[in-house]
Formats: C-alpha cells, sequence, structure tokens
C-alpha cells in the first residue's frame, strides 16, 4: 500500500475552509485579505483574526493550513509582504507558499521555523532553479508549473530531494506561471497583482448583431453565438481569426481534469495535488473534494479508482489532462 497524496483543497472563505476539511482534504490553502494574495478577489480571502480560528479548526481535525504569500512585492515597499510572514507565523500556520525571493529571504531570516513552499508563480520547473531555491532559502516542497508532462515530471523528481506538489483540478493556466505577459499587454495591469489574468475591471460583456461579445481592455476577445456557453475573457482562451477561420489558438476554454493520472502521478513521486479554485463556493468544494478523496485513497490501496463525474462542474463543462498528456512546448 501506498501512501496517499496529499488533497491540498483551496478556500476563499472560512465557510469554504470548513465545508474543504469536512469533506475529506488534507491541508487548505488560502490567503489574507490583501496584495500580498494572487486571488485578491473583492468579498474573498482572510482576515488575520479569521486566520487564527482557521487555524484551530483545521488542526483539531488532524490537518494543515498553507497561506499564500504569492505576489511579488512592490519595489521599495515590500512592508505588506513582511507583514504577512510574520502574521502567518504567528497564527501558527503549517507553511507559507512564497514566490519572491526577498520574501523568501525576509521568511528565513526572521520567521526560521516556518515552512516554506515555493509558489507557482515562481515558475521553477527545472531541477537548477529548484535546487537554487532550495539551497538559498530552504523550501521544502514546489508547486510545479501546469508545463509539464508526467514523464518530465518523473525525470525531475528523480534529480531533487524535495516534496513536487502539481494541479491535479480546475481552471488552467497554459502558460508559465507567475511569466504570462498577454493581459498586461492588454489592460496595462500586472496579472500577478490583480488576482486573474483578465482583471474583472477591465471586462466587458455586450449584445451585438446577435451575439454576445467579451471584451478585455476594449479589445473584442470572443463573440458567442445564441444559445452558446460564453466563457469568461481571458485571453489564452480567446477565439482568434487566423487564415479567415475563428479558433482558439493556445487553448480551449476548458478545465483542467487529470484525475485519472493519480496513479501515474504517485509513480512519478508526486506528494501532493492542488486543486485551483479560491474564488469557488461550498458547493464547489462538497461535491469534488469526497471524489478526489475516494480516488486517492483507491489509488493508495491499489485499487481500480471509481469515475469522478464531475463534468459538470468543469469550466464550460468541458475537461482536458492539459500538458501532462500533451507534447507542445
Amino acid at each position: 500500500m501506498n501512501s496517499p497524496l496529499e488533497i491540498v483543497c483551496p478556500a476563499g472563505t472560512p465557510a469554504a475552509l470548513k465545508v474543504g476539511i469536512d469533506a475529506g482534504a488534507d491541508s487548505i490553502y488560502l490567503g489574507f485579505r490583501d496584495e500580498t494574495n494572487a486571488r485578491n478577489f473583492p468579498g474573498l480571502n482572510f482576515s488575520r483574526s479569521e486566520l487564527s480560528e482557521a487555524v484551530r479548526f483545521t488542526h483539531d481535525r488532524g490537518r494543515k493550513v498553507l497561506v499564500a504569500i504569492n505576489t511579488y512585492a512592490t519595489a521599495g515597499n515590500m512592508i505588506a509582504w513582511f507583514r504577512a510572514v510574520d502574521d502567518a507565523a504567528a497564527c501558527g500556520v503549517d507553511a507559507i507558499i512564497v514566490a519572491d525571493i526577498g520574501v523568501l529571504e525576509y521568511a528565513v531570516k526572521h520567521q526560521p521555523q516556518l515552512r516554506r513552499h515555493l509558489s507557482v508563480q515562481a515558475s521553477a520547473s527545472t531541477a537548477q532553479a529548484i535546487k537554487f531555491y532550495q539551497q538559498e532559502f530552504g523550501i521544502s516542497r514546489v508547486v510545479l508549473p501546469r508545463v509539464l508532462t508526467v514523464g518530465e515530471i518523473t525525470e525531475l523528481n528523480q534529480e531533487i530531494n524535495i516534496e513536487t506538489e502539481v494541479f491535479i483540478f480546475g481552471g488552467l493556466c497554459p502558460m508559465a506561471e507567475g511569466r504570462c505577459s498577454l493581459s498586461s499587454y492588454i489592460t496595462g495591469i500586472s496579472p500577478n497583482k490583480e488576482g486573474v489574468c483578465s482583471p474583472a475591471s477591465h471586462v466587458r460583456y455586450s449584445e451585438e448583431g446577435g451575439q454576445l461579445i467579451s471584451r478585455l481592455g476594449g479589445y473584442i476577445i470572443n463573440a458567442f453565438k445564441a444559445g452558446e456557453a460564453a466563457g469568461y475573457p481571458t485571453l489564452c482562451k480567446g477565439r482568434f481569426v487566423t487564415g479567415g477561420k475563428a479558433s482558439y489558438l493556445f487553448e480551449d476554454p476548458t478545465s483542467l481534469n487529470a484525475l485519472d493520472l493519480i496513479p501515474a502521478l504517485m509513480e512519478a513521486g508526486v506528494c501532493a495535488i492542488k486543486i485551483e479554485g479560491r474564488q469557488r463556493g461550498k458547493a464547489y468544494l462538497s461535491k469534488l473534494i469526497p471524489e478526489i478523496r475516494s480516488m486517492v485513497d483507491a489509488a493508495a490501496k491499489g485499487d481500480m479508482m471509481p469515475s469522478s463525474g464531475l463534468e459538470m462542474i468543469a469550466e464550460g463543462q468541458r475537461q482536458t489532462a492539459g500538458v501532462y498528456k500533451k507534447s507542445w512546448k
């Protein structure tokens, strides 16, 4: 019998955290209600007092809390990020998830006892990069970008001596996290600081000529016919006309679902699987987490995994295994 993969569940609110824990998650990742958090949406995230209560609730049930301090600090003003590190430590969290090397350095010097995970925003996907972060900042785990195949993850784990975590379900970013320039080119705003690569403040929908038109920063990203499911105007998942034909050039507006690869990821040496969706609600988690729990437990026993039946909660009700099964670079 193998050790089950750690299920790392998102929580945008205290209510979502409780649902995730009760549904069977091993760890909850969340963020403060400020600019240190790459999912800093209005109405979501945690105050300091809410985090303290979340840690108590989670630890009472033998689970863990991971705090994402995963944006890049503002030049010349890193106080908010340093405070976030200190406050997370004071609340007794199990680890912080960090990308900025300045924030990592601060954590090493001022909160050395606090476990450090390297955020996917750092986009470290090579053994050399990961070893650098490990040697310089003592990271215990790296969250791998969604650009690696299972074979590449296997080879990578053979070269490094550190825990690896991968995304398994939810919104799919086909670009290297932390580096995508498409949205910032259109909006003039850093995706890393706005919580999403297409900030809602720059999104517009309008009815024109019998079609629903979606725009980002004044640019038309997609046009939907009557009755066609309309996706959020994310540039990499927009339709573009090339050669007289409109098509999705980069990635279809589909959701990542690599749950059938759980046994392969276990074999590849991955220790944790991560679910995207801190902006999603309690109903999403109450449906998703028990299904993943049963699949992970079955895989650990060497049993056949049950089918997930999660198509209805996938983005656009369409799914893909993403780069895990792709050969493009």
